[in-house]
């Protein structure tokens, strides 16, 4: 990055129907920004990541003055629209392991990050369903369960974490469906309502920090002082905390690092009680599926919804045409009915997409920038945990606490440079094309 202003034009498409948050209370945003102000910091992003910058810096920095600008609203962004697992160990997304490379790292890391929200949340009352339930890492086709899930298992041998080895028979008396072949139960994973914590991070930000919601950032100079402008207002501030994930890649110097895809959720209503009979009256549960680009994640919740969060596209701009979020909801209809046959008059009453950033290699690109600029983005998915403790370490970076985690982020490595497009175009769909063929029975 430099002195040269960058126009921001890419921001990611809201359709306005995240289903966690429709089924929250109404709540009142915070005033965008409509004045020229000064800050000692500028946070770009109000995501896990730029949240977790912000109270960071408060603590290490209470006399000073925090700017959070955030382009929509806290739990309608990406942050609150995942699937609601705050995962506490590493596991394959798609086929590859990449991420268990590192995973005594990430490991670290994603404990930190749960232990973090953990003391919030609760020293906070911020009612967001949190629920130490935690999780089923599942396969449906034997092969995948005697391939990723058994390699699953030995790493967590060899991190020494427990975890129970669930046949078809136990799945299903568990989970309320016989689908599974077989699956991995882990009990560290927080099970929550992501638009509901990231509204109530938001709603509960030191007074050294100012949100502003619904506050694109459409241009952005870095030189010896940052200078950002929205629609209605600039931000002057001496430093500048990216965590804005896959929207930092118009940026310069992060050009080529990260790609973006879509990812699509389905929300039921809450199950009557002769609904939930049928499937075995069984507890709150999540499950993460072996394969995660062919399979399904699923959540039943504490109020007795159940969640499907399925396919995903890649988005170079952003966005996503009308015909393909008809086609994926049908889509939803199948494989929801394909694990639940008993519960055909159940109907998916939300729908919604969400964006998320990928590097090649699966590593962040975390750490100092410039003299001035530090980021947090390209998150890979699984982002409750690891953003949060991505935010929390940035900030001590930037400030010049002694952290040992900093260590573990700077072990992750950087990303790798992508293939300039089209050939990245071709590249990703065929991955995904790849992944789809392979776990074809996941599906």
């Amino acid at each position: 990055m430099d002195a040269a202003a960058v126009d921001i034009r890419l921001k990611p498409h809201d359709d306005h129907t995240n289903g966690w948050s429709a089924i929250l209370p109404p709540r009142q945003a915070h005033a965008p920004l409509n004045q020229r102000i000064e800050a000692d910091w500028l946070v770009i992003g109000a995501g896990y990541a730029g949240l977790a910058v912000a109270r960071r810096l408060a603590h290490n920095r209470p006399s000073e003055r925090i700017v959070v600008l955030e382009a929509g609203e806290a739990g309608d962004n990406a942050s609150g629209r995942n699937s609601g697992f705050a995962i506490d160990v590493p596991h394959n997304v798609g086929s590859s392991t990449a991420e268990l490379e590192k995973a005594v790292n990430y490991k670290r890391l994603m404990k930190a990050g749960i232990a973090y929200l953990d003391d919030i949340v609760k020293s906070r009352q911020i009612v967001c369903d949190w629920s130490e339930k935690g999780k089923y890492h599942c396969a449906a086709a034997p092969q995948l369960a005697e391939t990723l899930l058994r390699q699953h298992a030995n790493e967590l041998d060899t991190l020494g974490e427990p975890y129970q080895w669930l046949e078809q028979a136990e799945l299903a008396r568990r989970l309320g469906t016989s689908f599974f072949h077989a699956g991995i139960y882990t009990p560290g994973c927080i099970l929550l309502n992501p638009a509901a914590l990231t509204r109530g991070l938001a709603d509960t930000l030191p007074e050294n920090v100012t949100l502003y919601e619904n506050s694109a950032v459409t241009r952005l100079e870095c030189g010896a002082r940052i200078h950002a402008s929205t629609a209605g207002g600039e931000v002057s501030a001496s430093r500048l905390m990216l965590a804005n994930n896959g929207s930092a890649s118009q940026l310069a110097g992060f050009e080529r690092q990260m790609f973006n895809v879509a990812s699509y959720g389905s929300l039921t209503r809450p199950l009557t009680a002769e609904q939930r009979a049928r499937i075995g009256n069984v507890e709150e549960w999540g499950v993460t599926p072996a394969n995660a680009v062919s399979g399904a994640t699923m959540r039943y919740t504490r109020d007795h919804r159940l969640l499907i969060r399925q396919q995903f596209d890649f988005t170079p701009r952003l966005q996503v045409d009308e015909r393909v979020r008809q086609r994926v909801r049908a889509q939803h209809r199948e494989v929801f009915l394909a694990r639940f046959p008993m519960l055909e008059d159940v109907a998916l009453e939300h729908f919604w997409m969400g964006f998320f950033s990928i590097t090649r290699n699966g590593a962040p690109r975390w750490g100092k920038i410039e003299r001035n600029v530090y980021a947090a983005v390209g998150c890979n998915g699984v982002g409750i945990a690891k953003q949060t403790i991505a935010g929390v370490t940035l900030a001590d970076l930037a400030c010049g606490v002694d952290n040992e985690l900093i260590t573990d982020m700077r072990e992750l490595g950087a990303p790798q440079r992508l293939p300039p497009r089209p050939f990245l175009d071709l590249g990703v769909k065929a991955y995904l094309a790849k992944e789809r063929w392979v776990g074809r029975q996941e599906y």
